[in-house]
């Protein structure tokens, strides 16, 4: 079976409440060629939902429901929220042209999470903390608040259509990138603490410093796609700092 790009991203449904909502979500990510649908607390589903699924029973019949949010993003390298609220801590937000094109670059490699919230609530603070950055879509100021199933379709197809614009675009071919894994990011983070604490950006035993700082740094590398090849360079000055501080601490103990 040929690699499918699409494979790779997850339609995210943060505690949905409406049958209706969660049917014509299923229709809209099928419409656009995507077929992963996961639901983080869903109501059992009603022959509601199915009826607003029509055509897309199987999306809907093989959505994956999770507990909590953190189950669904447990594989998920890059993780894209959504919202129409703003704020100081909510970290950074792009147009749905400007994130398509993110989102498409990263399912080349990666698992792609794209996040949306509930109906009446969107995503709390805590959950837009998980985003490497925000898609707010434009909209009058009289109605701000798109259906959930209306934003759902209109990122994805502005994916779908990322991907249209890539393929056309022979000066941006990316074919020849090496493809980076799960693992290959999650190796990174690791060396990448641990450089932190030999050169003393981390304290020691201060662990919720360290989770926020590390999370800063995932926004930062996950937001910019990465190629393997600058991967393997940002290993390699992993490699610099604890060749120094490891071989500085065992002349000091001598």
């Amino acid at each position: 079976m040929p690699y499918n790009w699409q494979d790779n991203i997850s339609f995210v449904l943060v505690e949905p409440s409406e049958q209706g909502n969660i049917g014509a979500a299923a229709r809209a990510i099928k419409n656009m060629g995507f077929h992963r649908l996961v639901l983080v607390n869903p109501p059992p589903l009603s022959m509601e939902a199915f009826y607003l699924a029509h055509g897309a029973e199987d999306v809907l019949s093989s959505a994956i429901a999770c507990k909590s949010l953190e189950d669904a993003l447990r594989d998920k390298t890059l993780v894209v929220g959504t919202s129409r609220r703003r704020g100081r801590k909510r970290g950074l937000f792009i147009s749905p042209w400007e994130g398509a094109k993110r989102i498409f670059s990263g399912a080349q490699s990666t698992k792609v999470a794209l996040l949306f919230g509930r109906e009446s609530r969107g995503l709390y603070n805590e959950e837009v903390d998980s985003c490497s950055f925000i898609i707010q879509i434009p909209s009058a100021p009289s109605q701000p608040s798109l259906n959930l199933s209306q934003a759902i379709l209109i990122v994805a197809y502005e994916t779908l259509r990322a991907s249209i614009h890539k393929r056309q675009d022979a000066s941006e071919d990316i074919t020849g990138v090496s493809p980076v894994s799960e693992g290959d990011m999650k190796e990174l983070f690791r060396r990448i603490e641990k450089s932190l604490l030999l050169i003393g950006y981390i304290e020691k035993g201060n662990s919720d410093l360290r989770d926020k700082i590390m999370q800063n740094f995932r926004r930062i590398i996950t937001r910019a796609s990465l190629a393997k090849w600058e991967i393997n360079m940002l290993h390699g000055l992993c490699a610099q700092i604890e060749k120094r501080f490891c071989s500085s601490d065992i002349m000091m103990q001598k």
